[in-house]
């Protein structure tokens, strides 16, 4: 099966190792030449609060959610590191559920792969992964790969 089109699913909580992100979808989509879509998803509060620190308008051009999340650290951070490594790459926003937005994006682009970040845990909390993790895991129309955030 080839891959043509990665879904990378992004979070605000994901700035701290969005360089392992990065590395981890260049790995899977430089070999097989695939467009990678970074999906950044906010809920609501965060999506408000993010526009009004950025001071953009409500209404304004640069409102939505894809313009929010081009301008977003965690976004560009990783944008920077597929255009350095020559991957083809587009960002997307969304307001609502991370899980839910994810799969529904998977979906509708007819994803190859979705790749999807968590954290470290517990030794007892090792065995479970996050609820969004598992939910993209268990619902996603295509292979999901997991990348694990490592202590530094």
């Amino acid at each position: 099966m080839s891959i043509e089109t990665v879904v990378l699913a992004v979070g605000t909580e994901d700035e701290e190792h969005a360089e392992r992100l990065a590395s981890e979808i260049i790995a899977v989509a430089e070999p097989a030449d695939a467009g990678v879509v970074l999906t950044h998803v906010f809920d609501e509060t965060e999506f408000d609060g993010i526009r009004e620190k950025l001071g953009v308008d409500r209404d304004g051009e640069g409102s939505t959610p894809d313009a929010v999340a081009e301008r977003h650290a965690t976004t560009r951070a990783i944008s920077k590191a597929l255009a350095d490594a020559g991957v083809r790459y587009s960002v997307r926003g969304a307001v609502g559920d991370l899980a839910d937005e994810v799969v529904g994006t998977a979906d509708s682009l007819g994803a190859d792969r979705v790749v999807v970040g968590g954290r470290q845990r517990s030794p007892t909390g090792k065995a479970v992964f996050g609820s969004t993790a598992q939910e993209v895991m268990l619902s996603a129309p295509c292979p999901v790969t997991f990348v694990r955030d490592v202590a530094e």
